[in-house]
């Protein structure tokens, strides 16, 4: 008797929906399976934004490893798959190539923690770090992904001179930084962070992507509606230019617009942008809720706001959120506190290029203090405050374009 055995050829479905154990690291496998040049497919809105690749060991073997649930399908129901998203508010992405990766963090150890890096690491995605040498050396034409999140590119050292003067730390940020400024040829330490305000803009504009998180966000806009001029308090030997509100120019900026400056040296607060006094009058119990948008007219913003839910705990940071009145009309609001003026989560486009502000520190930690442990994402993996960001981590992966200059 002969048997003749076939081969089902087949697909792997990786849901993101409530059923998945670990949707961080399933950002991971994703991630892993484009770096060896694995066909995956992001299926927008379905199953919480599930993941779809070829049939692979490889894939089967990482996410039996890292603990993400799987499912193998047939052809079969990868058309009746197809089918359902042709028919609803739903879209099929391709992803290409796995996005290189950088975190823009100072050489020194500061004394907060990176969200962005804790996600990273725990998904196993690969990043390099690099800070302003290598940035006004021109390496950001190398990624295709950057990430900003404590810098103050103001540069008035987080504006913590009023309660941190005399500790360790502050001193040692203020010392590297000057000691860089001064060999890159700068006199101050906010011509220097204006420089590389201005290598990033320019990276986004030729096509980059850049997303950034906490004061990151609200700096780099005071920054390019600062550019040469000075609006650093007499921290750092003379006082700010005069009428330097009044000079600020906003055609400039990514994303805000109208917000006045504060000069107070002595108070943390870098513009009116920041919404963190009146969101933490709401307390822990305050969430913020993702928009719903159309996935075949509005791909990207339907990508960002790929999760399991729609509502997410608030979570403050050095800058909470964003004030309402003062985005600029071309910017998408992708997630806000509902009856507010608090926007947490904006998207826009720049030139060629994409930026992603994402307000707060970390999402898994309502109020994280100087010296606090950092949060292990052991405890949160179905974390959709972290989803937000490894959404942006493959947003890349979906426009094949490495930035070339």
């Amino acid at each position: 008797m002969i048997f003749l055995f076939y081969l089902i050829v087949g697909r792997i479905l990786i849901p993101m929906d409530i059923s998945q154990v670990d949707h961080l690291k399933a950002y991971g496998v994703t991630y892993n399976a484009l770096e060896v040049g694995i066909k995956v497919e992001w299926l927008l809105n379905y199953r919480g934004g599930a993941f779809l690749t070829e049939e692979s060991s490889k894939v089967q073997n990482l996410c039996n490893k890292r603990g993400v649930s799987y499912e193998i399908i047939g052809e079969g129901m990868v058309q009746s798959i197809y089918s359902t998203i042709e028919e609803e508010n739903m879209e099929r992405v391709e992803l290409t190539e796995a996005p290189k990766i950088a975190v823009y963090v100072p050489s020194y150890l500061a004394p907060w923690d990176d969200a962005v890096r804790i996600a990273l690491e725990y998904a196993k995605i690969p990043y390099d770090k690099i800070w302003d040498e290598e940035v006004i050396g021109g390496v950001l034409a190398d990624y295709d992904w950057l990430h900003l999140h404590h810098e103050d590119f103001t540069g008035q050292y987080g504006k913590f001179y009023g309660n941190y003067r005399h500790v360790a730390w502050f001193k040692k940020q203020v010392k590297v930084n000057r000691t860089i400024a001064k060999k890159l040829g700068f006199k101050k330490t906010w011509q220097l962070k204006h420089a590389v305000a201005e290598k990033i803009v320019k990276y986004v504009n030729k096509g980059g992507f850049l997303f950034a998180m906490c004061s990151a966000t609200e700096t780099i806009d005071i920054a390019l509606a600062a550019t040469g001029m000075d609006i650093v308090p007499l921290i750092d030997g003379n006082g700010c230019e005069q009428d330097c509100q009044n000079k600020l120019n906003f055609n400039r900026t990514f994303a805000f617009k109208d917000f006045k400056v504060d000069l107070n040296p002595m108070r943390y607060r870098h513009s009116s942008i920041d919404m963190t006094d009146e969101v933490r009058v709401l307390g822990q119990r305050a969430s913020f809720e993702l928009f719903s948008f159309s996935a075949k007219y509005d791909p990207i913003p339907t990508l960002l706001t790929q999760n399991h839910t729609k509502t997410i705990a608030e979570f403050l940071g050095q800058t909470t959120g964003f004030r309402k009145k003062l985005i600029k009309d071309n910017v998408v609001i992708l997630g806000d506190i509902p009856g507010t003026q608090k926007v947490k989560y904006i998207y826009g486009d720049y030139g060629k290029g994409f930026f992603t502000f994402y307000g707060g520190h970390d999402p898994e930690d309502y109020a994280h203090f100087v010296g606090e442990a950092p949060t292990k994402l052991e405890l949160h993996p179905n974390s959709p405050g972290y989803r937000l960001i490894l959404n942006n981590v493959l947003f890349p992966a979906a426009k094949s374009k490495r930035l070339k200059t």
